[in-house]
């Protein structure tokens, strides 16, 4: 038995005319005919009983008729499934952008709440420096960043400040303050520190040569790296020790304690800015919904860091 063939016998049942069901289905009435009888002789049954006046079906045809809408229906709502899916756009990406101690300790738990609110909404995460990620903003390669705020921020990008990452110290575990509950500055004045180049991590860098200037010392910078994740490293190697945003202990790397950094009371110099950043009068409903989450649970996040 095949659908076509039960198509031509449920129009015909619910015409009782068989001229009347072969122009409901665009067909010569012909053909119509010999659809049914291949089905009456596939199935073994009449269908059909035929007068000279009249067409009426049989106990047989009528129980087909039954059944065969039901089968039908279900062929219909299968076909329609899979045009529809077929018709159906490819989810676009929503793409995010982050420096590294962002991606680290903000986007993990924000995707997760992300994704318990709106299941739908598909993440390409992008990790990068500030000055590397704003560019992406501009040219539409990125729908939304966590950066450092520049100091002169571009007018072209809007920049929403969310929190102030602290910062911790990060030593070797072998490191004779690797232990300590804190650390002062005196504690760690003549030891060789790591630092960010300048250029590419202004922020990071600056967070090291200020909190010296603002407690009256000066540091004693051996290395400079331009990679977090190298700087790290290089502390495991004990080449020396690094003052990080918090979130850098979220990397996990073997041999590296995070200790925190006691600060003077109202010290402003050691608290990293994050800001989220996206092109100024854009309007994406995606970004909303992730924005609309990240406010709900911000404070939250914040203390993490």
């Amino acid at each position: 038995m095949e659908l076509h063939q039960l198509r031509c016998f449920v129009a015909a049942a619910e015409e009782l005319h068989f001229g009347r069901a072969a122009q409901r289905l665009q067909m010569m009435p012909s053909a119509l005919g010999r659809h049914i009888k291949l089905l009456e002789e596939d199935l073994g049954v009449r269908l059909f009983a035929r007068t000279t006046r009249a067409v009426s079906l049989t106990e047989d045809g009528a129980t087909l008729l039954r059944e065969g809408r039901a089968l039908l229906g279900r062929a219909e709502a299968i076909e329609n499934g899979f045009r529809r899916r077929l018709r159906k756009p490819s989810a676009r990406r929503f793409r995010i952008g982050a420096i590294d101690s962002a991606a680290a300790g903000l986007l993990p738990p924000l995707l997760r709440d992300v994704r318990a609110a709106h299941p739908d909404v598909a993440v390409q995460l992008l990790e990068e420096k500030t000055i590397r990620l704003l560019p992406k903003l501009l040219s539409g390669a990125l729908d939304l960043a966590f950066v450092r705020p520049p100091e002169r921020p571009d007018r072209r990008i809007e920049f929403v400040p969310l929190l102030r990452e602290t910062a911790v110290v990060a030593l070797s575990h072998k490191h004779t303050l690797a232990r300590r509950k804190q650390i002062v500055l005196p504690d760690i004045a003549d030891q060789p520190l790591i630092v960010p180049e300048r250029r590419s991590r202004p922020h990071s860098h600056d967070l090291t040569t200020k909190l010296f200037d603002e407690a009256g010392l000066t540091p004693r910078i051996q290395e400079i790296a331009d990679e977090k994740q190298t700087i790290v490293n290089m502390v495991a190697a004990r080449l020396g020790v690094a003052i990080v945003p918090r979130w850098t202990a979220r990397m996990a790397i073997p041999g590296v304690r995070f200790v925190p950094l006691r600060l003077k009371r109202g010290s402003s110099a050691g608290r990293l800015p994050l800001a989220a950043a996206w092109l100024k009068g854009s309007r994406d409903p995606v970004r909303d919904q992730v924005i609309a989450v990240l406010e709900a649970r911000l404070k939250s996040y914040a203390r993490e860091a």
